[in-house]
């Protein structure tokens, strides 16, 4: 997507991952380069261990307050960042990857974030709008937990490889009672993760839907399943914990795990928040290409 008009940068926000103090050098050499474009910077706690605590700032405060904030890790350092995503359309993510797979990230080299940078501020850049999901955790009808996923929320078995009882709605209207040792709603973004690990299929990124993926289910005929994104997903837990030590949990994203009861319900359903990457315009965000260099997509052994 390409903006109608292009935004003018004024206000940089740095998240980092937590063991970023090993790029020292890397950061103070950002900062330099956003002073030198006159903008206001703002850091959070593991970058400010190395640019000094003075403005230091919340995630939150940064994602409300910043044009554009830059996710300095890996995968998971921008999945950490969806949890305080506030409800803005002029707010731009740009993942630079200091992981390993850094499948989300766009600038995959980061030396190589000048060069993207000054392409930014001359306007040069399209936006790539991600779906998230909005699940919500109810207990005896009342509101217990809720959070944002980039990727995926999966309901699963706790220490024991036992199966579990689950009931399925969308929109109110049963869609199926099964048993399996879990099963996995995740976005087009998180369909090349633990879904696509699971045996759902690949989505691509501006497909608006998401994919419930049963997890090893004890009948052949469960399989996965894509979903309009205009659809609610109702899932109520039918197995009672067997042991103390064998809790059923809800997981989000890999980051988050609340622990579920019997007769708990989760109601999942596309959020009103975007994820807005931005991306070079001169890539053109070739996704089957990034398939194969990233997932070896298509490639023999």
């Amino acid at each position: 997507m390409k903006p109608k008009k292009p935004h003018k940068f004024q206000t940089i926000g740095l998240l980092g991952k937590s063991k970023i103090s090993d790029r020292a050098t890397y950061l103070k050499e950002l900062q330099k380069y956003f002073v030198s474009k006159k903008c206001t910077l703002m850091w959070d706690e593991y970058c400010g261990e190395v640019l000094g605590k003075k403005g230091e700032s919340t995630r939150l405060t940064i994602l409300k307050k910043c044009d554009l904030v830059l996710s300095l890790g890996g995968d998971g350092t921008l999945l950490k960042l969806i949890r305080d995503l506030p409800l803005r359309k002029d707010l731009y993510i740009l993942g630079v990857n200091m992981g390993t797979l850094g499948f989300n990230t766009e600038v995959n080299d980061p030396k190589k974030i000048f060069e993207y940078l000054d392409e930014f501020f001359r306007g040069e850049y399209h936006i790539d709008e991600r779906l998230l999901l909005r699940a919500t955790l109810y207990r005896k009808g009342k509101k217990i937990d809720t959070h944002l996923a980039l990727n995926e929320a999966v309901i699963n078995q706790g220490n024991f490889a036992r199966l579990i009882s689950l009931y399925a709605e969308i929109d109110q209207r049963k869609m199926l009672e099964f048993k399996a040792d879990g099963v996995i709603v995740a976005t087009p973004t998180g369909s090349t993760g633990h879904s696509l690990s699971a045996g759902g299929p690949i989505m691509h990124p501006r497909i608006d839907g998401f994919v419930f993926t049963p997890i090893c289910p004890a009948e052949l005929t469960v399989r996965p399943i894509v979903i309009p994104a205009n659809r609610q997903i109702n899932i109520k837990i039918l197995t009672e914990r067997r042991y103390a030590d064998n809790q059923i949990g809800l997981t989000i994203d890999g980051q988050i795990m609340i622990p579920v009861e019997y007769d708990d319900e989760v109601k999942i359903r596309t959020s009103h928040r975007k994820l807005r990457l931005i991306r070079r315009a001169k890539a053109g965000g070739n996704y089957y290409r990034l398939l194969r260099d990233k997932l070896s997509w298509g490639k023999r052994a």
